[in-house]
Formats: C-alpha cells, sequence, structure tokens
C-alpha cells in the first residue's frame, strides 16, 4: 500500500524536515571546518614561505660579510712577514732582500691558492681586454704587439682585477 501526500501524518513531515535540518547543518558544519583547516594551512604555509625567504636572506648577507675571510686569513701570514721584517734592528741589504723574496713567494702562493693569476704579455698581441695601452712606439717590433709592461695586470678566475698598464709596438 503506497500512502500519498495526504495520508502523510504532519508530525512525520516535521521530523523528516528536521531531520533533514540536522543534516545539512552537518554538513554546513563539516565545511565550515574544512574552511578554517584551509585557512590555517595557507596561513602556515604563507609564515613557512617567509622564514625560508628570510633564512635566505641571512645566509646571503653572512655569505656577502664572510666571503673574503679565507682570503683574508691567507694575507695575515705575508702581513706578519712584512711586520717581522720592519722589526728587525739591525738587517743589511741582502737580509732584506731575501726576506722580501720570501714574502713575495709566500703572497704568490697565496693568489695562487685563490685563483689570482699574473697578466704579463710581453711579446703578446695587445688585447684591450686584458691591456690598457699606455703609449705607442715607433719601429719597436710587430704592430699591435706588446713590447713592455709597466705594471701587471691580474685576473680571478679568468676575470680581469686589474689590465696590465702596457707599451704597445705602432
Amino acid at each position: 500500500m503506497t500512502k500519498n501526500k495526504q495520508d502523510t501524518n504532519p508530525e512525520e513531515i516535521d521530523e523528516t524536515v528536521e531531520t533533514e535540518a540536522l543534516d545539512a547543518q552537518a554538513g554546513i558544519d563539516e565545511l565550515e571546518a574544512q574552511l578554517a583547516e584551509a585557512q590555517a594551512a595557507v596561513l602556515y604555509a604563507k609564515a613557512e614561505g617567509e622564514n625560508i625567504r628570510r633564512r635566505a636572506m641571512d645566509d646571503i648577507d653572512k655569505a656577502r660579510k664572510f666571503a673574503l675571510e679565507k682570503f683574508s686569513g691567507e694575507l695575515l701570514a705575508v702581513k706578519d712577514s712584512l711586520d717581522a721584517a720592519l722589526a728587525v734592528g739591525n738587517a743589511d741589504v741582502e737580509s732584506y732582500k731575501n726576506g722580501v723574496e720570501l714574502t713575495s713567494k709566500q703572497l704568490s702562493s697565496v693568489f695562487e691558492k685563490f685563483n689570482i693569476t699574473e697578466i704579463n704579455p710581453v711579446g703578446e698581441k695587445f688585447d684591450p681586454n686584458k691591456h690598457q695601452a699606455i703609449s705607442m712606439l715607433e719601429n719597436s717590433g710587430e704592430p699591435n704587439t706588446v713590447t713592455s709592461v709597466l705594471q701587471k695586470g691580474y685576473t680571478l678566475n679568468d676575470r680581469v682585477l686589474r689590465p696590465a698598464l702596457v707599451m704597445v709596438a705602432k
């Protein structure tokens, strides 16, 4: 036997509506809880991203600040050698010369360790990327060839720190 709407009891209708309302409210509550959870996750991700960015900036600042620490430490030994030479009271020219030679070797060792190389281009073709011409000399060899170096240049990992000051054949 089937019931039609007219046979339905008003109390049953109220119960059905109330049950559906409770189910709808439970669904809304669940969605609100999921929304709050998603908002918290977004805030957490945002905060974590900001912390990572801040830590990266701190690391970059430290790297800039202490980039020369090893190089500076190596140069201290050269400075100590120069100070020791100046502290000698009664030394002759030969002992000073020997001390300067040892200090120069020490400095060359530091340069080698940190890939600083000398540009000494006598006899090479003039290269404006590595050389700075001070003057040109007439009839002193093949044109555009470096004839003498007035001041050596230096590179750091193949990047010019200071160009060599040179005289070039005209």
